[in-house]
């Protein structure tokens, strides 16, 4: 499993589009669901992204949660499922190059 902390210049909303502009691209991806919740004190977006990688024969998840509680838009990313076998869950590198995806989209938008 792989799991990154952000902050970016961009809405919850928007996080979640450019993501997924990014990841699209891929020939297997998926956007599967997304949750948006707008309240008094900020914005929860949640997407959640399947892509398959040949490298681990497997789909691997990307979970995108972004919040603007406090003025600045927080990112968590958390990639998992694309480990082989019961006992040993090594993805190949999968989740890492998933969270790397995700990243890449925001890059431009990183606050710090």
């Amino acid at each position: 499993m792989e799991v990154k902390d952000l902050k970016v210049s961009v809405a919850p909303k928007e996080v979640l589009e450019l993501v997924w502009q990014q990841i699209n691209n891929a020939i297997s991806a998926q956007f599967l669901d997304k949750y948006i919740q707008e309240t008094e004190q900020g914005t929860v977006a949640m997407g959640l992204f399947e892509k398959y990688y040949i490298r681990s024969s497997n789909r691997a998840t990307l979970t995108v949660l972004a919040t603007d509680f406090d003025g600045v838009t927080h990112v968590h990313l958390a990639a998992g499922g694309g480990g082989q076998g019961v006992i040993f869950r090594f993805d190949w590198g999968a989740g890492e190059d998933f969270v790397e995806l995700a990243e890449d989209a925001l890059r431009q938008y990183m606050l710090e």
